[in-house]
């Protein structure tokens, strides 16, 4: 079997930076800021435009969604996704170098990754550290925004790297898949509440494994080497020379499973889409483990 080789899934504050200062953002390098934060937390889009990396967009994932799906941030069809991110400058032959703001160095960065790659592109990158470190290290950065040129993007949905509720059930007899679910270990639980007023309640897909998102990261914000990395799936018994799923609450921190594992050599984790907000809204009672109700009792 040949051994597949794959793109570069992170790149350095210093490689981006010497980028920037070489004037190498253009058609062939574009850089986006993916952050999100909770209504009334903090304002990324006002964030983004008081300073970001010079050149760099603004990825608005809430404009880059199904806007008629009642979950939270569902994928976009093929032709929506190609027009937004044509718009942005990016073709098929453009390296993409995504971050955001988060205090924790990366949250949504590694969403945008996949929605790159579920959509055919394999030249995508994550800043390592993201933008807390590009300040914290002393980089530039700018309030003048870029308006790039509008470049032709041709996306073609991979359905290996994504899963569907049916999918979900349909596994849950033939248990082809892992699933680990990267939510905080109380969510995963059902020990302490889902964020959100949705009426979600916390909880698992039974048979799922738990790997928090955040373990992933060092307490300085940057991603742990493989070799740790792989020492934490060892530890909650994940081979990665199986299939996986990765699940979270909407199918953002999910992501990060599929960019840890990707750090080691496995580049098919596939994402539950509606994650726990589709699964808690549609699964049978018996399909839902939790420890809430009898908490609150």
């Amino acid at each position: 079997m040949v051994q597949q080789v794959l793109y570069r899934a992170l790149v350095s504050t210093k490689w981006l930076s010497e980028s920037v200062l070489a004037k190498r953002i253009g058609p062939s390098l574009r850089v986006l800021d993916a952050s999100w934060y909770p209504p009334g937390e903090r304002d990324a889009q006002q964030e983004f435009r008081d300073r970001h990396v010079p050149g760099a967009s603004f990825f608005d994932i809430e404009e880059c969604k199904d806007k008629s799906s009642p979950y939270e941030l569902m994928l976009p069809s093929e032709a929506h996704f190609a027009d937004y991110v044509g718009h942005l400058g990016i073709s098929n032959d453009t390296h993409v170098v995504v971050y955001d703001g988060d205090d924790l160095g990366s949250f949504y960065a590694p969403r945008a990754w996949w929605m790159f790659r579920v959509f055919g592109h394999r030249t995508v990158s994550v800043l390592n550290g993201g933008f807390k470190n590009w300040v914290k290290e002393g980089h530039p950065v700018t309030s003048e925004i870029s308006r790039p040129e509008p470049a032709v993007f041709k996306a073609t949905l991979d359905r290996s790297l994504l899963k569907t509720y049916t999918d979900m059930v349909e596994n849950m007899k033939s248990k082809r898949f892992q699933v680990v679910d990267s939510r905080s270990e109380g969510r995963y639980r059902g020990t302490e509440p889902e964020p959100g007023n949705e009426g979600l309640e916390p909880g698992h897909i039974p048979g799922s494994l738990n790997m928090p998102f955040f373990k992933f990261l060092t307490e300085a914000g940057f991603e742990k080497s493989p070799e740790e990395i792989r020492s934490m799936f060892q530890e909650k018994k994940v081979d990665l020379s199986q299939p996986l799923i990765a699940t979270c609450r909407k199918g953002v921190t999910a992501c990060h499973i599929a960019l840890a594992a990707y750090l080691c050599g496995k580049p098919d984790v596939a994402i539950y889409d509606g994650s726990w907000s589709e699964w808690f809204r549609r699964a049978p009672p018996e399909h839902k483990l939790s420890e809430w109700k009898r908490n609150k009792a």
